[in-house]
């Protein structure tokens, strides 16, 4: 797969800018918070900036490409079915980060065509921090990121963002895996993913993901080195069970851990 176009490349930031001009300045606001939940789901708040820097996500890329695809947590798909391009967008992944007023939430976009992925992107605009993967390659602010040469459980940082995510099956896998890293931790959303391309953090495991949180995340990982699949070892695009690792040995570690005596439903 070849390097992206410098246009698409140019609208993701110009896209990724849009949104920071609404989430930068209701960050640590009193904000109206929603609950896109169902009366048996967990609790899934959402804010007026996530809708609001989605709509200017949506108003930069339509004015470049209006015959691109784009899918989006919070205003769904739109464009042709066909297009030559479909743009992935997470206006905040890490609502509840960002309502609490931790930096640790980001705004993902990613873009591919019909043969996968060309560019993603995480901005974390508090921060002053967008990581951009793409193919064979991963940079924040121009410097390329590698992931970390780690390769034992042992001495392996492990995050996910709650164990909530997890169904108790789930759990019980990720609980076995904890216990033979040398420290786990919860929180950060997309920012862990991020840390893990930066050669901080070596395994994210999580599940429950939708393809808007995750898609980005894949070339900066990739591009920095790490691997990426779901459980099973398939492709994470569509979101699903996802474990990142930051080699391929440790990824193969994790991996037989988890599906560990899995039977059923892993």
């Amino acid at each position: 797969m070849t390097a992206p176009d410098p246009g698409l490349l140019a609208a993701a930031h110009a896209a990724l800018d849009a949104a920071a001009r609404v989430t930068v300045p209701a960050f640590r606001t009193r904000l109206r918070v929603g609950d896109k939940a169902g009366p048996r789901e967990l609790y899934d708040p959402v804010t007026e900036a996530d809708r609001g820097a989605e709509i200017a996500m949506r108003e930069v890329l339509g004015q470049r490409f209006p015959g691109h695809r784009v899918i989006g947590e919070e205003l769904g798909t739109s464009g042709p079915d066909h297009a030559p391009y479909t743009w992935v967008l997470d206006p905040i992944d890490g609502t509840r980060s960002y309502m609490t007023g931790f930096p640790t939430w980001g705004t993902l976009l990613a873009c591919r065509d019909a043969e996968g992925m060309v560019l993603g992107l995480m901005d974390q605009p508090i921060l002053g921090e967008r990581f951009v993967g793409t193919p064979g390659q991963a940079t924040l602010a121009g410097a390329p990121l590698h992931a970390a040469p780690t390769t034992e459980l042992a001495a392996a940082t492990l995050y996910a963002t709650t164990p909530d995510m997890f169904d108790p099956d789930e759990l019980a896998a990720f609980e076995r895996l904890a216990g033979r890293v040398r420290l786990r931790r919860f929180g950060g959303d997309c920012y862990a993913y991020a840390m893990l391309a930066a050669g901080h953090v070596d395994l994210v495991v999580e599940a429950g993901l939708a393809p808007y949180d995750i898609a980005a995340l894949v070339p900066i990982l990739r591009g920095a080195g790490a691997q990426v699949t779901t459980w099973d070892g398939g492709a994470p695009d569509a979101g699903g069970r996802i474990l990142a690792a930051a080699t391929p040995s440790l990824h193969a570690a994790a991996q037989a851990v988890l599906l560990d005596g899995a039977a059923g439903p892993l």
